[in-house]
C-alpha cells in the first residue's frame, strides 16, 4: 500500500502518544507455527509471521527479517544454517585486489535475497493500517562478511583500493535490492550497518556513511524511508549517520539514548533501544516493564523518539516479554493523557 512516508513520519513526531518499531521477526515463530528455516527460506512463511505479530501488537510499521547473511550468500559466502540460531557467514570471498576485482555482483534475487521481497509483496497487500519496511544490510557490513573483519581493517591502511573496490560492488548491489523492496510495495528499508560502528568518525565518513547516502540518494522519497540502523559505539558517530540524509535511525543498546537524541535533528526519527538478548530473550516481563518505563521518562523532551529493540529481537524470545514492552508504552501514553495541562 503506497503511503507518504513524509507524512507518516511528521505524524509519529507530532503523535501526542509515544510509538514503538521493535525491531522482530522471529517472535512470529510462535504465532504464526513457523519454523526458523521456513522464515529464512520462504517469503510467505515470513509473511505469515510478521502479519501474526501486526495482528498482535500496535507496532508503527511491520518490519520483514534482518539476516544478515542473504546478501553474502548472494556473493558466494559459505553460510552455516541452524534450526535454532540465524545463520551466519562462514568464511570470506575476498582476499587480494584481484579477487576484488573478478567479483560479480550479483543479481537481485540471487541466493535467498527474494524471500524478504516475496514478504514485502505480500505483506504491502495484507498488511494495510501501518508502513512496511524492508531490512538490508550496509555497504561497510556486507564488505565486512565478503572480506572478514581484520583483513578489512587491514586493508584501510595497507590496500585501500580493494576496500573501494568491494564498497562499490555491495552497493551498487543494495541499491538494486532497495529498489526491489520498493517495487515490491515496501515504504521504506532498515539499512542494519553493525560494523560501522567499531569505526571511528573518519573512518565511518569514509568506509560507511558516503555509501549509504548513495543507497539513500537513489531511493528515499516521499513514498520510501531509509532507516539506518548501528547498533555499535554511535555516540561520537552520529554527526556521520545524520550525513546520510536518511530519515530516520535506529540505536543499539550501546549508548544511552540521552547521548543520542541531542544530535539528531528534530524532523528525523530515532528509534532505540531496548536491550535484545539480555531484556527481550532472557529478561522478565517485569525487567521489561521497568527497563521501558525508564526509557521513556527519559525521552519525555524529544518528541522523534520512537520506543524499540536495540537490535533484531532474537529467536526464542518469549512473547511475554514483548507483550510487557507494549503493556509499559500502553501506561506511559495513559498516563500522559492524564497528566494536567501546564
Amino acid at each position: 500500500m503506497k503511503i507518504d512516508m513524509t507524512r507518516w513520519a511528521k505524524t509519529v513526531i507530532g503523535s501526542e502518544a509515544v510509538l514503538a518499531i521493535p525491531v522482530m521477526t522471529y517472535p512470529g515463530l510462535a504465532l504464526a507455527g513457523e519454523t526458523l528455516t521456513g522464515l529464512i527460506g520462504d517469503g510467505e512463511a515470513q509473511a505469515r509471521c510478521v502479519k501474526a505479530l501486526a495482528a498482535r501488537y500496535p507496532s508503527a510499521a511491520a518490519v520483514t527479517v534482518m539476516d544478515l547473511s542473504m546478501e553474502a550468500e548472494a556473493f558466494g559466502s559459505a553460510i552455516r544454517f541452524s534450526d535454532t540460531e540465524v545463520p551466519t557467514v562462514t568464511g570470506h570471498v575476498v582476499v587480494t585486489l584481484e579477487d576484488a576485482r573478478a567479483l560479480p555482483v550479483p543479481a537481485v534475487g540471487a541466493a535467498r535475497t527474494g524471500v524478504p521481497l516475496k514478504a514485502a509483496e505480500i505483506l504491502s497487500r495484507e498488511v494495510t493500517d501501518r508502513p512496511v519496511l524492508g531490512g538490508i544490510i550496509g555497504p561497510v557490513s556486507l564488505t565486512c562478511r565478503l572480506m572478514e573483519m581484520t583483513p578489512m581493517m587491514m586493508a584501510m591502511r595497507r590496500s585501500p583500493e580493494t576496500l573501494s573496490t568491494v564498497l562499490g560492488k555491495t552497493t551498487e548491489f543494495l541499491i538494486s535490492f532497495a529498489k526491489a523492496f520498493k517495487a515490491a510495495g515496501a515504504n521504506g528499508v532498515v539499512i542494519a550497518e553493525p560494523v560501522a560502528g567499531l569505526l571511528s568518525p573518519k573512518q565511518c565518513d569514509e568506509y560507511s556513511s558516503r555509501w549509504v547516502k548513495a543507497i539513500v540518494d537513489a531511493v528515499q522519497d516521499e513514498a520510501f524511508l531509509v532507516v539506518l540502523h548501528n547498533c555499535g559505539s554511535t555516540v561520537p558517530l552520529v554527526p556521520s549517520m545524520v550525513s546520510t540524509g536518511a530519515g530516520a535511525f535506529h540505536f543499539g543498546n550501546a549508548v544511552a539514548m540521552t547521548e543520542i537524541l541531542p544530535q539528531v535533528p528534530a524532523d528525523r526519527l530515532a528509534c532505540g533501544n531496548i536491550n535484545p538478548s539480555g531484556t527481550f530473550r532472557i529478561g522478565t516481563p517485569e525487567k521489561m516493564e521497568a527497563e521501558v518505563s525508564a526509557l521513556l521518562a527519559s525521552m519525555e523532551p524529544y518528541p522523534n523518539f520512537v520506543l524499540s529493540s536495540g537490535c533484531d529481537i532474537p529467536p526464542g524470545t518469549p512473547v511475554e516479554n514483548v507483550d510487557a514492552l507494549f503493556r509499559a508504552l500502553a501506561s506511559h501514553n495513559a498516563s500522559r493523557r492524564r497528566a494536567p495541562a501546564g
